[in-house]
């Protein structure tokens, strides 16, 4: 019979050969010999969160804590908490993961990951600078350092640590585009060669993605907008292919929530005061939302600019708290069956569980923008579960909007941005959310507002203003300057956020004319004007 040694040699053996069925047959092993053995705990719950189990995984850690708490199992803990988007737990584990106790690299850099993904990213490379100190060689802690760096806007440090991460890893793909998307690329300073070589190299359609958006980001800095739009139409054809999606997956959506936030509003709610009462009282929440790439950015660092507001970024925590409620099993936050089971909760439960998931990120603050571009498929139901929350979309011009989606490398994982890998898909995907919040701002009430982006950009002072006014808040010059504003960006536009606020991505989309007649002829058959 084999000592427990043994039995722990074989399973990390059988874990980094992914060889789960294995690993967790001598894992079962070890807890039967020794139910106290707290490393054979952890390895059960790393065979979990392999194969997707976090719910287990999370479990299983926190059995081997309370039997021996270790710095390292709370590093994988806040892995599994960011993944799940619980924002406080991740925090709660870091406090137990003091960068002084973690001396594996790959500790250090799980935990920095966990961080990030929650937004902590000053935080975070604490981490990753600590984990690439002890192993100056993985491409992976570059790259995920050069992630925060860019998102902490050390743009400089993090142009430095993606060249690294090649230099090592020649075919990184997700570091060569995170490169290009820094921009600065000129005539004399570009990397075109070297991407049109990575090319030839890359075997998959997820690769090709990454190499093709980079190679576009560097056509477009030398103005060779041709060449830009052919390399993403190949890669995003080849995409769309791969996954097998068809708009009416994305329909589906918009006709559920037609179907009953919409009718809910009309049937149950004529009366404020009662509507009023249904949810949580707080006015700390801000949203603000819109299509991907219509300035949602640009207004959370404009009101993140006032004494008063806080940016907590990209909550999944509103989606989750509904998900959790709904208790759905599909797998995904956002879908169909959960938004129609959403109707059937106690607008107050849901309201006092998004309060309760964010109070680590916001504390006390008297208001925090919470900045999910998706929120407006929950319109209907943040008006019932946060009646006193404001609510805040943008409308973009439609072509800029879906030109401005198309360009952008969206997450390749997530089931939310199939409809970005063709034009079409996109101006239809743009024409339902035009109906929908054209429908809400139809409803009169006083906590939703359409803001238009260019109006916007054209006209700072007064519609920021007006939209100081309408959130409650009083007027400060600094909400002008939103270059001023030194909190880290999660999301697409952060390095154009720390510019002063300008025109310059008014139009854009002219520079791809000549493949865009279709999309125009569709906006002028749905009556959507856009400026031509």
């Amino acid at each position: 019979m084999l000592d427990i040694k043994q039995l722990h040699q074989q399973a990390i053996y059988a874990l980094n050969q992914r060889d789960f069925a294995k690993a967790h047959s001598v894992c079962v092993q070890i807890v039967k010999q020794d139910p106290c053995d707290h490393d054979g705990y952890f390895l059960l719950a790393m065979i979990n969160l392999e194969v997707g189990q976090i719910a287990k995984a999370i479990k299983l850690i926190e059995k081997a804590n309370a039997i021996a708490p270790q710095a390292e199992y709370f590093a994988y803990l806040a892995k599994c908490h960011s993944l799940r988007g619980e924002s406080q737990s991740v925090l709660d584990a870091t406090a137990n993961a003091p960068l002084e106790q973690l001396s594996k690299p790959l500790a250090l850099d799980t935990l920095g990951v966990a961080l990030s993904r929650v937004g902590q990213h000053e935080k975070a490379l604490g981490y990753f600078s600590k984990a690439l100190s002890l192993d100056k060689h993985n491409a992976h802690f570059y790259y995920n350092a050069g992630v925060s760096s860019k998102f902490a806007g050390k743009f400089e440090d993090a142009r430095a640590h993606f060249e690294r991460a090649i230099s090592i890893a020649p075919d990184y793909n997700q570091a060569h585009f995170a490169l290009a998307d820094l921009g600065g690329i000129s005539a004399d300073n570009n990397h075109i060669p070297r991407l049109r070589a990575a090319a030839k190299r890359t075997k998959t359609v997820d690769g090709a993605m990454h190499i093709a958006h980079a190679l576009a980001k560097e056509y477009e800095g030398l103005k060779d907008y041709t060449s830009a739009f052919d390399v993403l139409e190949n890669a995003k054809s080849a995409k769309l292919a791969s996954i097998g999606y068809e708009f009416a997956d994305d329909a589906a959506f918009f006709d559920c929530v037609e179907q009953t936030q919409l009718k809910d509003l009309d049937r149950d709610y004529s009366q404020a005061g009662d509507y009023a009462k249904a949810g949580d009282s707080s006015h700390q929440p801000i949203f603000v939302m819109g299509m991907p790439r219509s300035g949602t950015t640009l207004v959370e660092r404009i009101l993140s600019n006032h004494s008063e507001v806080l940016s907590a970024g990209e909550l999944q925590d509103f989606g989750v708290a509904v998900k959790e409620l709904a208790k759905t099993p599909s797998p995904t936050v956002l879908d169909v069956e959960t938004l129609r089971k959403a109707m059937q909760i106690e607008p107050a439960k849901i309201g006092q569980r998004y309060i309760q998931r964010t109070q680590a990120i916001v504390g006390d603050t008297p208001h925090f923008v919470d900045k999910l571009p998706f929120n407006f498929f929950y319109i209907g139901l943040i008006r019932r579960a946060l009646p006193n929350a404001k609510i805040i979309c943008l409308l973009r011009d439609p072509m800029d909007t879906s030109v401005g989606n198309y360009r952008q490398l969206f997450s390749l994982n997530s089931p939310y941005y199939a409809y970005a890998y063709n034009l079409q898909n996109i101006g239809r995907f743009y024409s339902r959310f035009h109906t929908l919040v054209h429908q809400w701002q139809a409803t009169g009430t006083d906590n939703f507002k359409l803001l238009n982006y260019e109006d916007l950009v054209r006209n700072p002072e007064t519609n920021i203003r007006d939209l100081l006014s309408f959130c409650g808040l009083s007027w400060q010059q600094e909400c002008l300057h939103v270059e001023r504003n030194q909190a880290p960006v999660s999301t697409a536009s952060k390095v154009q956020v720390r510019q002063p606020i300008n025109q310059s991505s008014i139009g854009r989309w002219k520079h791809y004319r000549q493949h865009t007649q279709a999309l125009e002829t569709f906006f002028k058959q749905q009556q959507i004007p856009f400026e031509s």
